[in-house]
């Protein structure tokens, strides 16, 4: 967590401190924060200008106090606030006010939590559960702070994102000892069991837990053993669709910024389990007003500026988890991407060319951030997370009904005229009926019927069959069948009606 900062200035890299503890330095973190944020108060509202995420502000605090700063039981340390005006406007922009944040990182003592990751920093988790505070290095505080302009216009485009959400950036140097830390959203709730955690890249290379992460009460799996215990997550049609859409929008993003080797941070909490363990303290604290805006999973992904932000998702027993299966179990999701300050540097290029000459170097987690990116979803949206299709038994009993109503319609054309056609297709039939006359003598099959112009068609019709009735009667009374007439012997004719004005041939 700590490192020894030479630069550190004034009697702070002094020999004669003894080294902090770490509650000490716990004190200082949640002192440094308290005033930081108090002294905004006095500084205006005003528009985030490009200066302003470059500001750095700079004050002692010793622990017998001065003019400026109050006196405290810590050992003397200087605080480094890093854009202190752009971090505001952050924290404003998730609805976060002074007096909850202050209270939430300054009103209980820190929760100390094991990190199960590469890198030596440490986490601290606030009371409410709201905040996480972790430990940076020199090069990722760099990075963040060059990274502010970029991270502020994505905000406005989108916030529902499952990025990181930065709420602050701060050094504290105490007796030799220098802590950049930085303020984020937490990811996972304590107030619900994790059955199972996950750190996914989409990288297979050395991507399995050790035999020490496994011994533990609460290990975090990767990615070889997700697919050894699941086949996996399955969500609802528009779940999975709003979800990969929200990870493509933030893979393209740090693509641009040329971030790599972030991860997926996958909490699996099953219903079907016990281990709801919910603290009243943390009750209390939610049902009292405290809500970071966009902050669970189910805000993340949901997509449409008209969602109510104020709707309190995470006051029932799903904590803002998304819903899925993964076979029989009903489960939660809790996810959002980690570790975003890698960018592709030299040193990473070097890293990826080394590991690329002793194994497959599509496979190593270290890559150039598109080839990264693409990877990563591809992994996410086939072996990760599923879609829930339809019964098959649904789709077939769908298509029998289609092919019923094509049926039922096709039976409806064929079947004889009940309703008075209208005038305008009665004017089309007599057309028609016209030109089928000049090839009336060269179809046997058709019998001529005689119609006056001043006839209506249902009216000859009705007169057709009757007289088609008569002629059948005449037929069998003479001996004479249909299966009697043969190709050459020519049908008798029907009687006329009247003069014929226009001819209509009827299909037998």
């Amino acid at each position: 967590m700590a490192t020894t900062d030479g630069g550190g200035g004034g009697t702070l890299g002094s020999k004669d401190y003894k080294k902090p503890t770490a509650a000490a330095l716990k004190g200082a973190i949640q002192l440094g924060i308290g005033y930081a944020v108090g002294n905004l108060t006095s500084k205006p509202d005003r528009d985030v200008l490009m200066q302003d995420f470059y500001m750095v502000e700079s004050v002692f605090l010793p622990s017998e106090g001065s003019n400026m700063t109050p006196a405290h039981r810590f050992p003397d340390f200087r605080l480094k606030t890093y854009a202190p005006l752009a971090f505001r406007y952050f924290r404003e922009l998730f609805g976060i006010k002074p007096d909850d944040y202050l209270y939430s990182i300054c009103n209980e003592p820190l929760i100390e939590l094991s990190n199960p990751g590469a890198s030596s920093s440490w986490f601290y988790l606030t009371s409410d559960d709201e905040f996480i505070i972790k430990t940076v290095q020199h090069k990722e505080a760099e990075f963040l702070q060059k990274l502010l302009p970029g991270y502020y216009m994505n905000l406005n485009q989108n916030l529902r994102t499952l990025l990181p959400k930065f709420y602050g950036l701060y050094c504290i140097q105490c007796s030799g000892v220098t802590l950049r830390i930085v303020v984020m959203n937490n990811v996972l709730p304590r107030a619900l069991c994790m059955h199972y955690k996950y750190d996914l890249k989409g990288s297979t290379y050395k991507r399995r837990a050790s035999r020490k992460e496994h011994a533990k009460s609460s290990p975090t799996f990767k990615d070889l053993d997700f697919q050894e215990m699941f086949e996996g997550l399955f969500f609802e049609a528009d779940t999975y669709s709003a979800l990969m859409k929200t990870l493509q929008r933030d893979c393209r993003v740090l693509e641009s910024f040329k971030i790599m080797d972030y991860s997926l941070l996958l909490g699996v909490h099953v219903l079907n389990k016990k281990g709801l363990a919910r603290g009243s303290r943390l009750d209390s604290r939610r049902h009292n007003g405290q809500r970071v805006l966009y902050s669970t999973a189910r805000e993340s992904i949901q997509g449409g500026v008209d969602a109510k932000p104020t709707d309190p998702v995470a006051d029932d027993d799903t904590m803002g988890g998304i819903p899925a299966k993964h076979k029989d179990e009903k489960l939660l999701i809790f996810l959002g991407i980690i570790d975003i300050l890698q960018s592709y540097r030299f040193i990473k290029k070097v890293e990826h060319s080394w590991k690329a000459l002793v194994h497959d170097g599509d496979t190593v987690s270290v890559h150039r951030p598109g080839f990264y990116a693409d990877r990563f979803l591809k992994f996410m949206g086939e072996a990760v997370f599923k879609k829930i299709h339809p019964l098959r038994g649904a789709s077939s009993k769908r298509k029998r009904c289609s092919a019923y109503a094509m049926r039922s319609a096709s039976q409806e054309v064929l079947s004889p005229l009940k309703e008075e056609p209208s005038d305008e297709a009665k004017s089309k039939s007599m057309e028609s009926l016209k030109g089928l006359l000049a090839n009336s003598s060269k179809n046997p099959d058709l019998l001529p019927l005689y119609i006056s112009s001043n006839q209506s068609v249902s009216t000859s019709l009705e007169t057709f069959e009757k007289d088609l009735k008569d002629y059948l009667q005449n037929s069998n009374t003479s001996q004479a069948t249909c299966s009697d007439v043969g190709p050459g012997d020519t049908v008798p004719s029907l009687p006329a009606q009247s003069s014929p004005d226009s001819v209509q041939d009827v299909y037998l």
